[in-house]
């Protein structure tokens, strides 16, 4: 029965201590004070995400990601004039230059021969599918009796096309996916019918971890894929041995587990000894286990603008992810996929994740410092990725949700990507202020250690500047108080609004 004896009907609503300020807060958070309407930055957003209602053809909401929309906002704020002024944090795109000690130097000119000016298979050459599926057999299923082959491996260019290639030959099915995961998800979610999208929110309290009975309870009621990104994007968490190998055991028979394994290279949990974590460890048979493992040159081997990624699964799978990339998106480039094959090396690619993981643990390790010295709370620190998945709830008011911070953070020249986008479908859905990642900004440590400095002095600034407005603020509250009690004229508030 509803309780009247409080606004809105929740008096005998139960609270919890927010672990990051120690401060009680209700257990779910509803927009009972502030609302979009009260926020001129989040009217932009929900403006930007409506479509432009005169054209009757046209959805302008499925044309902005969160990265693209951070990056147009940036754009009014002279981001494109003087990018070298900017520290962008927001772009989900590692450093790609050859200053990092102990990697390999990327190639500066590709010999394209003759037949490589020619149409390619749309799933990718027959010899960089072999040195794909070699690299997997190497790193993952040494001993193992079924072994990957080229016919397991389709070649898509970059992940979004390969996710879009997967959603296109699912069948009927619930694919229950988790909240935060990657922005990309959404529009993959949404633009096909033939399935439905379940949302399965993860808690903040256990640091967004993905439990196999989470995984149980959606098998349970009727979910037939399971998508995921491990590690994990915005969180920077990972799943890692026996629980993955727990929830491919209950996926076996039951349901598809696709694995989006773009972070797998950025692993800092083995002592920076080259290792990653793969679903196709857990495989066990390589054409009867329905598990789908999407990765690629972009994040891994810092070569984003290639636009090489592969998908490894099943044949009958793989046969189809490879026919539909006909009339999706044509197929990945010839010269470039020719360029990968000596990179897969599985020795280099022991050597190069290796030095990855020391560089970006090191650049991990400066930006917590940095930002916890501010007076964030990291209570999670990432053991994977190149991402933090900062709560904002302890700051100034003003800048204590993902899309005012990102608005302050543009006045210094610094792009974050608020939390909200990770909030999959977010802008049809509620009210904004009521999203359980309204109060975060993913913050990336992609970038080089000077842009990483440059990022986090302008961070600092933004909150100096408005803990000191704050100061100022509670000054003139109390001597408004005063100065009314004192002189029986002006109440707290009349003093505020002079």
């Amino acid at each position: 029965m509803t309780n009247y004896d409080s606004p809105n009907g929740f008096g005998q609503r139960k609270f919890s201590i927010n672990r990051n300020t120690g401060v009680p807060r209700p257990a779910r958070r509803f927009s009972m004070g502030q609302s979009e309407a009260s926020s001129k930055v989040h009217r932009q957003f929900r403006a930007a995400h409506e479509g432009h209602l005169p054209h009757a053809g046209l959805d302008a909401s499925r044309a902005s990601t969160g990265v693209v929309w951070c990056t147009e906002r940036a754009a009014e704020y002279g981001f494109f004039d003087e990018p070298e002024k900017w520290a962008n944090l927001g772009q989900g795109a590692p450093e790609a230059d050859d200053d990092i000690e102990g990697c390999f130097k990327r190639p500066t000119t590709i010999d394209i021969g003759s037949a490589s000016r020619e149409y390619g298979p749309t799933a990718g050459i027959k010899p960089l599918r072999e040195a794909v599926a070699r690299l997997y057999n190497e790193m993952h299923r040494q001993g193992k009796p079924s072994q990957y082959t080229w016919e397991n491996v389709a070649i898509v260019p970059g992940g979004r096309a390969g996710l879009i290639r997967i959603a296109a030959v699912l069948n009927n099915a619930y694919v229950g996916f988790f909240i935060p995961d990657y922005t990309a998800y959404n529009e993959m979610l949404s633009l096909f019918k033939n399935f439905a999208a379940i949302p399965v929110p993860l808690s903040e309290e256990d640091g967004y971890h993905i439990h196999p009975n989470k995984i149980a309870e959606e098998i349970s009621r009727g979910t037939g894929v399971i998508l995921t990104s491990n590690p994990r994007n915005p969180t920077g968490r990972l799943v890692q041995n026996p629980e993955l190998a727990e929830i491919q055991n209950l996926c076996r028979g039951r349901a598809t587990f696709v694995s989006d394994e773009f972070y797998s290279g950025y692993n800092y949990t083995s002592g920076c000894d080259g290792s990653t974590v793969s679903a196709a460890e857990n495989v066990v048979d390589v054409d009867e286990d329905d598990v789908l493992i999407i990765d690629g040159l972009t994040k891994r081997f810092r070569l984003p603008g290639w636009r090489v990624a592969w998908i490894l699964g099943p044949k009958e799978f793989i046969k189809a992810i490879g026919s539909c990339g006909s009339y999706l998106d044509g197929g990945t480039n010839v010269p470039f996929q020719e360029a990968a094959i000596p990179m897969l090396d599985p020795a280099l690619v022991r050597a190069e994740m290796a030095a990855l993981q020391r560089h970006f643990r090191d650049k991990r390790d400066y930006v917590v410092a940095r930002l916890r010295s501010m007076g964030f709370v990291i209570r999670h620190v990432p053991d994977s990725t190149f991402y933090l998945w900062l709560n904002l709830e302890g700051l100034p008011a003003p800048i204590s949700d993902g899309l005012n911070f990102f608005q302050a953070c543009l006045d210094e020249k610094v792009i974050v990507v608020p939390g909200i986008f990770f909030d999959l479908n977010p802008s049809r859905r509620r009210d904004l202020f009521d999203s359980p990642c309204h109060h975060f900004v993913r913050f990336s440590y992609g970038p080089k250690m000077d842009v990483l400095k440059m990022g986090c002095d302008g961070i600092e600034r933004v909150i100096n500047k408005f803990k000191k407005l704050t100061a100022q603020g509670h000054s003139a509250t109390t001597n408004g108080i005063t100065h009314g009690i004192t002189n029986g004229i002006k109440t707290d508030t009349e003093a505020i609004e002079d």
